[in-house]
């Protein structure tokens, strides 16, 4: 009988004899204190032209954000919601480009890719901050433009300062939110043995790449933050747009017409720009994540600089105060 029941025994135990071997594979492989970012080309020559490029983008971001944030605070008549808006949003695009940009053009430089835990586990969370924050900011604007527009007479009543600061924190502490659920989530996985990042920064979808563990929850936790952070802003997007496009239509005149159009068509410009390429990057399945390297040169370099010259170059206001400004220096 004994004999008989070896055999059961010996398969039964099995399993757990896999999983101890696991443990003990697992075991021999240290765990990773740092990342090796590949970045985005091997070619010495490439690289030169990136760091170039990088380092002139930048410098034109923190300028011209810098310099729109100037001018709404100094000109009293930008003092108005959508400006208030405008410089929170540009407070964003420069925490964006800040984390990312300055690292990239230091390895680049000193070719040595190497960034540490910590200092991933920081760009991760710093970057979802101002990513998420200017999703929620680009919603809350669109919904000031259709205030402006399609309900001028309580415009002033709703959009109070009291609400502009209220709605202009919640978007700030939203991107906090989210950028702990995603940091925690992709940071708490076990990394052991390979640490080859094949970006040029830390990015949450491509670090779960690397985990040794179980990443399915991560993945549906950073999901669920993209579409409450991408997808339902840019349904509010979409519904604000739907109602003003419907009262300009309606208009009488060819002015008005215009000038509703002008007065939007920045903050639309804008908004495909950067949702268009976090939609592509963050809510996109795994076969696609080859692309998300140069998504993430244009939404995290190339796109915070052109949203102050956006805003800028097709605003009036904004000229007008620039030359004030300039005129106030010589004088």
């Amino acid at each position: 009988m004994m004999l008989r029941l070896y055999p059961c025994i010996k398969y039964q135990l099995a399993p757990f004899k896999r999983r101890r071997n696991s443990i003990m594979n697992q075991s021999n492989h240290t765990w990773v204190t740092e990342f090796f970012l590949l970045g985005l080309s091997d070619d010495p020559q490439t690289q030169l032209l990136f760091t170039v490029l990088f380092l002139g983008v930048y410098l034109a971001t923190v300028l011209g954000s810098l310099l729109l944030i100037y001018l709404v605070l100094t000109d009293s008549q930008l003092h108005t919601p959508m400006y208030f808006f405008l410089c929170n949003l540009s407070l964003a695009d420069l925490g964006l480009s800040t984390v990312i940009v300055p690292q990239a053009v230091v390895h680049m430089l000193t070719k040595r890719n190497v960034i540490s835990f910590i200092g991933c586990a920081a760009q991760i969370f710093f970057s979802i901050i101002s990513g998420a924050t200017q999703c929620l900011l680009l919603a809350v604007m669109s919904y000031d433009r259709y205030l402006a527009i399609c309900d001028p007479m309580h415009y002033s009543l709703i959009m109070t300062g009291k609400i502009c600061c209220q709605l202009a924190l919640t978007c700030w502490i939203s991107g906090i939110v989210t950028s702990s659920v995603d940091t925690i989530f992709t940071l708490c996985l076990p990394y052991q043995g390979d640490n080859k990042i094949a970006h040029f920064f830390c990015d949450a979808p491509i670090l779960l790449a690397l985990a040794t563990g179980d990443t399915h929850k991560a993945k549906i936790a950073i999901f669920s933050m993209g579409v409450v952070i991408l997808l339902l802003p840019v349904a509010l997007i979409l519904i604000s747009y739907g109602a003003i496009i419907v009262t300009v239509i309606s208009m009488k005149t060819t002015s008005g017409r215009l000038k509703a159009f002008f007065t939007c068509g920045s903050h639309l410009l804008v908004v495909i720009l950067f949702y268009g390429t976090l939609i592509i990057s963050y809510m996109t399945p795994e076969s696609s994540r080859e692309q998300m390297k140069r998504v993430a040169v244009f939404y995290g370099v190339i796109n915070p600089m052109l949203n102050p010259l956006i805003y800028s170059l097709r605003n009036k206001d904004v000229m007008r105060a620039f030359r004030n400004a300039v005129n106030r220096r010589q004088s």
